[in-house]
């Protein structure tokens, strides 16, 4: 018996940074870029709380947790729309905006669902080339056609880590024409104390061709509650609302991005840990010729041109020892590097002793 007939993709599907080992008990997970200290103890609270309503629908238009957004970053409640992880709010802006035959441009290493989502709805996906790793605001503008309706871009770029400056954003929305909107992903910005450094979201607050995206699964380490959001304009906003799941973000998801929004000392420390450990593997890891981009978000990308070993040989000795990085061949394409995650202090630690054992 045959099964009815379905669309094929022609793409590549995403691929999670790993988590497990066979035969592996205790992994020292640094491949997702995912919260170095966990979640704030007001989350632990919100999630052990016994009178949540499981038998209920979530509120479907995330109404408390926007107007707590809203509060936080002093943007309007009415432009913000929330969505399970940043993910799903990328998926419903290609579904509004593009057709077959229309054309997306992204940097060549960047967010790979940025391509994945365009190419599902129908879309040709235009790669702008990078200069050392970095996105090119020459680049991009190149790419440029009538066709071309969404420019993605992160800021810190994932996975090279490097980042456009104030002035760069500002100019390639400028030239860009004004029908193309620029969406902006700040899922990193709250590591960023990088001079020249703004987020989207302070300088195209009342932009309403740029759309910017946050989630909450990185320093505030709700990952696995699935918790993102957008900002745009209001009429952008409310088309969206018509073509989004009903009741996307969980009643708990909800609640603990709330409070985790309320606690600024856990980020406050987050951040501080970040920098502290990133500049501390960065400086030890050029002792082995293994290089690196600045210091931005809480990952970095390592380049093993100048190591006696090759990344591949590297990562395979690592995992033996149960630590498991992100391969930067697996979608985005990058020979002979691997990106990091900065993880606990214990974590870390336990890193830097593998290493020296693999290259001593």
């Amino acid at each position: 018996m045959s099964s009815p007939l379905f669309k094929k993709f022609n793409i590549e599907a995403y691929k999670p940074g790993k988590s497990q080992i066979k035969k592996i008990k205790n992994i020292i997970k640094l491949s997702a870029n995912e919260s170095a200290l966990g979640v704030s103890s007001k989350v632990i609270k919100v999630l052990s709380n016994k009178r949540i309503n499981f038998h209920r629908y979530p509120d479907s238009k995330a109404i408390l947790l926007r107007k707590e957004i809203s509060k936080k970053f002093k943007c309007n409640f009415e432009k913000i729309i929330c969505g399970a992880g940043s993910d799903e709010v990328i998926q419903i802006l290609c579904q509004l905006y593009l057709k077959p035959k229309d054309e997306v441009v992204v940097p060549e290493y960047s967010f790979l669902m940025y391509r994945i989502y365009a190419s599902i709805a129908g879309a040709k996906v235009i790669f702008a080339k990078e200069k050392n790793f970095k996105i090119s605001i020459f680049e991009i503008l190149k790419k440029i056609t009538k066709k071309t309706k969404i420019v993605f871009l992160a800021n810190p770029n994932n996975p090279t880590g490097t980042f456009l400056n104030k002035s760069e954003l500002l100019d390639l929305r400028k030239k860009l024409n004004e029908n193309v909107l620029l969406v902006v992903d700040d899922a990193y910005y709250e590591y960023m104390k990088n001079s020249g450094y703004k987020s989207g979201l302070e300088l195209f607050k009342n932009k309403n061709n740029v759309f910017i995206l946050r989630t909450f699964s990185k320093i505030y380490g709700l990952a696995s509650l699935r918790v993102g959001w957008g900002y745009g304009s209001k009429k952008i906003i409310n088309a969206l609302n018509v073509i989004k799941p009903p009741f996307n973000v969980s009643q708990v998801a909800q609640r603990a991005a709330i409070a985790s929004l309320k606690d600024k000392n856990f980020v406050d420390r987050s951040i501080k840990h970040n920098i502290i450990y990133a500049n501390k593997i960065k400086k030890f890891l050029e002792n082995y010729k293994i290089f690196s981009n600045d210091v931005t978000a809480n990952f970095l990308m390592l380049d093993f041109s100048q190591c006696r070993l090759k990344a591949d040989f590297f990562n395979k000795e690592l995992k033996k020892k149960g630590i498991i990085l992100r391969s930067t061949e697996e979608g985005y394409k990058i020979k002979n590097k691997l990106r990091i995650t900065i993880g606990s202090k214990n974590e870390n630690l336990k890193f830097m002793n593998a290493v020296k054992k693999i290259l001593n």
